[in-house]
C-alpha cells in the first residue's frame, strides 16, 4: 500500500504497480495488522510525527533523510523504537552506493595512508524545496558518507549561507567539518549552481582519490601522487623543500547496483532477522541532525564555530 494526498500521484503509482493499493489516508496503512513495516518520505519537518505514529502502531520504519529536526525528536522516536522492539532505520542511501564503499576500502586498508583533507561538492540549479533551506535537503548527504567514511561524526562545526532567491531560505552553504586526527572536511550545497555536481576528493599522504557520482564509466579515480620532504631535519628554511611525487592514475572497475535497492534490501532483512540497521539506524541519524543543528546554529552566529562533541 502507499498513501499520498495527491490523486494524480496515486494514479501515477497505480500505473506503475499495479498490484499497490493506493489511498490518500495514511492511517489506513498504519490500522491494518498485516502491515509490518512502513516507509516514510514526506517532507523534513513532518519526519518525527509520521514516524513516532508509525512506532506506536507497531510498525518498523524506515525514514527519508534526515530523521527529525533536532536531536530531542530524534531520541524521542529512537527511545520509543527501543520499548516498542521495532527496528527504525535512516534513509542515508549513499552509504549503499559502491563508489563510496570502494571509498571506504581504501581508508580502512590504508591506501591513502593518513588523511589530511577532503572536500565534497553537492549543486545544481534545483529542485528548490519550500520546506528546509538547501543544507537541510543536501548536506545530510554528504555528512552521512564523511561520518561512514572515517567511523565517526565530527567534532566541531561552522558554516556560511546565503539567501539568493528570497528572505526566508538558504540556497547555497559552505561547511566545515572537524573529524578525529585532525581532518578537515568542506561541504559545498547549492540549488543555485550551472552544473550538477556530485563529487567527493580525499587527500592523504600517500594517495588521493576522487569519487564522481556522475561518471558511469569510472566513478573513482585513484592518483598515486604525494609530497615528500628532502630532508628529515633542517634547521633553516633553505635546506627545508617540498617535492611532489606525480605517479599514475588508477580507475578502477566498481561494479554499479542501486543503492535505494541495496538501502531498501538491508532494511527488510534487518526486520526480518531482528537485527539492528547498524549502518543506518537511529544513531547515525541523530548523528547527522546533531551537525546539521550545529551548522545551523553557526549560520546564524555568521560562521562561529559550534562544538558538538
Amino acid at each position: 500500500m502507499c498513501s499520498d494526498l495527491s490523486e494524480e500521484r496515486l494514479k501515477f503509482i497505480k500505473n506503475i504497480f499495479p498490484a499497490v493499493q493506493g489511498v490518500k489516508d495514511y492511517k489506513k496503512i498504519l490500522c491494518r495488522p498485516d502491515v509490518h513495516a512502513v516507509c516514510i518520505a514526506t517532507p523534513t519537518d513532518t519526519h518525527y510525527a509520521f514516524v513516532k505514529e508509525a512506532l506506536e502502531h507497531d510498525k518498523h520504519v524506515l525514514c527519508e533523510k534526515p530523521l527529525a529536526m533536532t536531536p530531542e525528536e530524534c531520541r524521542t522516536i529512537m527511545d520509543l523504537a527501543g520499548k516498542k522492539k521495532k527496528t527504525l532505520m535512516v534513509g542515508h542511501v549513499f552509504i549503499f552506493n559502491a563508489g563510496i564503499i570502494r571509498l571506504k576500502e581504501y581508508i580502512r586498508a590504508g591506501e591513502l595512508g593518513t588523511i589530511h583533507y577532503a572536500h565534497s561538492q553537492r549543486t545544481n540549479l534545483g529542485p528548490f524545496r519550500y520546506d528546509v533551506n538547501a543544507m537541510w535537503d543536501l548536506a545530510p548527504h554528504d555528512i552521512s558518507i564523511f561520518n561512514f567514511l572515517f567511523d565517526s561524526a565530527p567534532v566541531s562545526v561552522s558554516a556560511h549561507g546565503q539567501k539568493c532567491l528570497g528572505p526566508s531560505l538558504d540556497d547555497l552553504a559552505f561547511i566545515t567539518l572537524e573529524y578525529p586526527g585532525r581532518i578537515l572536511v568542506n561541504v559545498h550545497v547549492s540549488w543555485l549552481d550551472p552544473k550538477k555536481v556530485r563529487q567527493i576528493t580525499i587527500v592523504g599522504d600517500k594517495k588521493m582519490v576522487l569519487w564522481d557520482d556522475l561518471d558511469n564509466v569510472g566513478p573513482i579515480h585513484l592518483y598515486d601522487k604525494h609530497v615528500e620532504r628532502t630532508a628529515t631535519f633542517y634547521q633553516t628554511y633553505g635546506e627545508f623543500q617540498l617535492l611532489s611525487r606525480e605517479g599514475s592514475i588508477t580507475i578502477p572497475k566498481v561494479v554499479s547496483h542501486e543503492p535505494l535497492k541495496g538501502q531498501n534490501h538491508y532494511f527488510v532483512e534487518c526486520v526480518r532477522q531482528n537485527k539492528n540497521p547498524v549502518l543506518a539506524d537511529g544513531q547515525k541519524g541523530l548523528d547527522v541532525v546533531r551537525v546539521l543543528c550545529a551548522a545551523q546554529e553557526s549560520m546564524e552566529k555568521r560562521g562561529i564555530p559550534v562544538d558538538i562533541r
